[in-house]
């Protein structure tokens, strides 16, 4: 499971990318790419670069991608830029922990 920092803004975004692009290559490729995002306390904009980048990785990988654990302010900044069909429909990572509207996307496993 690759896990968000605290803060991802875009000054963090570059190095974030980078360490979260490492920790997908050392897991195992059969595995579903799982970002928690609970961390997440501060962001902007860039963290939702960050998790589509992540999500097209795991797709050209092969790799189904969940996300967990989404803070209620980056469900609602995903649905503000149109991409929480992208990264946020049903069936993906926690839903339990999602706020309510946060769908997610694809099944973890």
């Amino acid at each position: 499971m690759l896990l968000l920092p605290a803060t991802l803004t875009a000054h963090e975004a570059r190095d974030t990318l980078r360490m979260l692009k490492q920790a997908l290559q050392a897991e195992g490729s059969d595995t579903a790419v799982v970002v928690d995002a609970g961390p997440l306390q501060h962001f902007d904009s860039a963290a939702l670069a960050v998790l589509l980048e992540i999500d097209r990785l795991a797709e050209a990988w092969g790799r189904r991608f969940a996300i967990r654990s989404v803070p209620a302010k980056l469900a609602a900044l995903a649905k503000l830029y149109g991409v929480d069909v992208l990264l946020l429909q049903a069936g993906n990572g926690d839903a339990a922990s999602a706020p309510p509207g946060a769908d997610q996307r694809k099944p973890a496993t």
